[in-house]
């Protein structure tokens, strides 16, 4: 029997489903169980303060990675060679 540690709905994805510009507030609201409309106003309302906000998303469009296409299998991870 295998317990299964992580929840794959869960995981921090960009969506593919509920993406307006990146995927990056769907991804997020997603991950975090809330409305992906909330999150992106949340995001709009913050550009009004200082601070680097679209950088920040810029940053986490690159790193956060895409969610697979639905029926296709992900590739397997190995580990390193040691």
């Amino acid at each position: 029997m295998t317990i299964q540690t992580t929840d794959p709905t869960r995981k921090l994805m960009r969506s593919r489903s509920d993406s307006w510009l990146g995927g990056v507030c769907g991804g997020l609201a997603r991950r975090f169980g809330i409305d992906a409309t909330l999150v992106r106003v949340l995001f709009v309302l913050s550009i009004l303060l200082p601070g680097p906000q679209v950088l920040l998303y810029l940053v986490l469009w690159l790193i956060i990675p895409r969610e697979p296409v639905p029926g296709t299998v992900a590739p397997i991870a190995y580990p390193p060679a040691v």
